[in-house]
């Protein structure tokens, strides 16, 4: 027990009052209040204020809890510092990740408390669309051994924050290696992803690692059920909120269903999807370079995507015109798997050598180091919108050949 909790119980007991009944009094479980008087648990300064009004304790509560978090604080500190001298000292570490932790201990050393994690994902998310694979990963790699070792060195204030950051930063190391075609180990950090968004207790976090599991579901070849499913467990965290992830999620759910041939609902949920959409803050919309971003193209590439799956040509059309409106040309591959939209649309509307030729053509147009296993996910399904019969054209052989080579 540690010197709060033991000051806790003795005027708890000289108020002659059981855990639950001062529970009731403050409105906090008494389980809670348990463990902080066993030490188990670390009060809050709510919990403190709370148990000192109700226990008449004249200030001596609020004083113990914060001389106890200033001491805290301070180990948690030194930890830190220490944990982050002997990692960029151990020779087994790269040398990205050795200097990265040198700089975050001089931080902190000038800086107490310092906290830029939240930034680093930011900025993550700024440079995914835009930063070649390998020294995305690399960068990551250095980054995440560093912020292990901060969030081991530190179970106090920061690891919420530590944990929301190591979530989003788990999102787009999962979301790179499915790119590049290792599915086996993306789905590991996508379990990775889920349990440490858990571990953090933030909603918003939870819904965000799981929305863009659902997206990245519709391409890893996992089945279509599975992804709804998967849908189906996020859709009760979802608040009244507009967010980012609340969209992603509902994007990704009507591709899902899409996939999965349930049409009419991938289409009521694409509906669900524009009315959330225009009640996005403003900087989110606007925020079109970013994985964190939810820019208008978004909405329209998953309209072309389910519209046109549902055969509802005309509407596809429309979306496709607007998604390759709007696109950054930072996001070439993007736009390409709306071209291919277009190619699959083609072909359902009866036009398959034009549809074929389109498909053929936006791959060669797209340079190399950007044919990633989403690409041939989408390409895939311009071969499968050909009908059986069609399949002997030397244009569809070709395109099939290329897409499964």
């Amino acid at each position: 027990m540690d010197a709060f909790g033991k000051l806790l119980r003795q005027h708890r007991e000289n108020a002659e009052l059981s855990l639950r009944q001062l529970g009731a009094i403050i409105h906090f479980q008494y389980s809670h209040i348990s463990q902080v008087e066993r030490g188990d648990r670390r009060p809050t300064e709510a919990l403190a204020t709370a148990c000192d009004r109700a226990l008449d304790a004249d200030g001596a509560l609020v004083e113990a809890y914060r001389s106890e978090r200033a001491g805290v604080t301070d180990l948690h500190r030194r930890t830190m510092l220490r944990a982050m001298t002997a990692l960029a000292a151990a020779p087994a570490v790269a040398p990205l990740a050795g200097l990265e932790a040198l700089r975050h201990g001089l931080s902190d050393a000038a800086t107490p408390g310092h906290d830029e994690w939240e930034q680093i994902a930011a900025d993550y998310g700024h440079g995914y669309y835009r930063q070649p694979r390998p020294a995305l990963m690399a960068h990551l790699s250095a980054d995440l051994t560093v912020l292990q070792h901060q969030i081991a060195a530190d179970p106090g204030a920061r690891r919420p924050g530590l944990l929301r950051a190591a979530a989003r930063l788990s999102v787009i190391v999962a979301l790179s290696l499915v790119a590049s075609g290792q599915v086996v180990m993306g789905r590991r950090w996508w379990q990775t992803a889920h349990r440490i968004a858990d571990q953090s207790e933030d909603a918003e976090t939870r819904v965000l690692v799981r929305a863009w599991d659902v997206v990245n579901g519709c391409y890893d070849g996992r089945p279509p059920s599975a992804v709804v499913a998967l849908s189906d467990e996020v859709l009760p965290l979802l608040g009244r909120q507009a967010t980012s992830a609340a969209c992603g999620l509902l994007a990704g759910r009507a591709q899902a269903l899409s996939l999965a041939g349930r049409h009419a609902e991938a289409v009521a949920t694409v509906r669900q999807l524009v009315d959330l959409a225009p009640r996005l803050p403003s900087t989110i919309v606007s925020d079109v370079e970013s994985l964190w971003g939810w820019p208008e193209h978004r909405v329209h590439h998953t309209e072309s995507w389910v519209y046109t799956h549902a055969g509802r040509l005309a509407e596809a059309e429309v979306a496709q015109d607007l998604a390759l409106g709007l696109y950054p040309a930072s996001q070439t591959r993007l736009r390409a798997q709306v071209q291919l939209h277009q190619a699959a649309r083609l072909i359902r509307g009866g036009h398959i050598s034009d549809g074929l030729r389109h498909a053929a053509d936006t791959l060669d147009a797209l340079p190399a180091h950007l044919h990633n296993h989403l690409l041939r996910s989408v390409a895939t399904q311009v071969t499968t919108a050909v009908p059986t019969t069609e399949r002997s054209r030397t244009a569809f052989v070709e395109l099939a050949d290329r897409v499964h080579a």
